[in-house]
């Protein structure tokens, strides 16, 4: 069911979204990266920096769905006697 949904959305858009969110803002540092730093050490404890990881990672996770949607999908076809 997760799989149908993932393959409903055009890589197209998700690509896009996924670089620009992931990446935003350029300079000095990309929220996602930052809010990953705080995470591992333990600092990510205020709602809007938790609000942030879940806006610049979701389409990342996304990505990463689909993909392995995608290959767990490819590799059931190929199996099929």
């Amino acid at each position: 069911m997760i799989a149908r949904l993932l393959a409903r959305i055009p890589w197209t858009f998700l690509l896009p979204v996924a670089i620009v969110l992931g990446l935003a803002p350029f300079t000095p540092e990309p929220h996602l990266v930052e809010k990953l730093r705080m995470l591992v050490a333990g600092q990510l404890t205020r709602a809007i920096d938790i609000f942030d990881l879940l806006m610049h990672g979701t389409p990342l996770l996304l990505v990463m769905g689909k993909l392995l949607a995608g290959r767990a999908t490819s590799a059931h076809v190929k199996h099929r006697p």
